[in-house]
């Protein structure tokens, strides 16, 4: 356990990535990242946002990173690679490169942007 209090939890990942990845999630369960209160979402965040503070000064790494894998579980890893937390699609050109995927058209790009700001607006 890295830390608790009334309303989270932040404890080491069993499975790690790199050594100091952290989990950190909700005492009240919620299935889905986006179910979860605001001023919980901003407590979470917060408590990551120190973890990844002291793992750039423990581990000595530029990057931290912060994602949800769609569940209401929080993974805070510090990166000492570009693909430690990565898609296949970045990795094209091999382990030890980073590939960026093909850009999209600037119609489709503004059509996607316009879809999805609608649907955020319905909830």
């Amino acid at each position: 356990k890295v830390h608790e209090d009334d309303a989270i939890l932040a404890f080491l990942d069993l499975h790690p990535i790199r050594p100091g990845h952290a989990l950190v999630i909700p005492k009240a369960h919620h299935v889905w990242f986006e179910d979860l209160p605001v001023d919980l979402a901003t407590r979470i965040t917060t408590c990551a946002q120190a973890l990844a503070r002291g793992m750039k000064r423990l581990y000595g790494v530029e990057r931290v990173s912060l994602f949800y894998t769609g569940i209401h579980v929080a993974h805070v890893v510090p990166m000492r690679h570009v693909h430690d937390v990565s898609s296949q699609a970045y990795l094209a050109g091999g382990p030890d490169t980073f590939t960026a995927p093909p850009q999209l058209p600037a119609g489709e790009m503004a059509a996607i942007a316009e879809a999805l700001r609608e649907a955020a607006r319905e909830g």
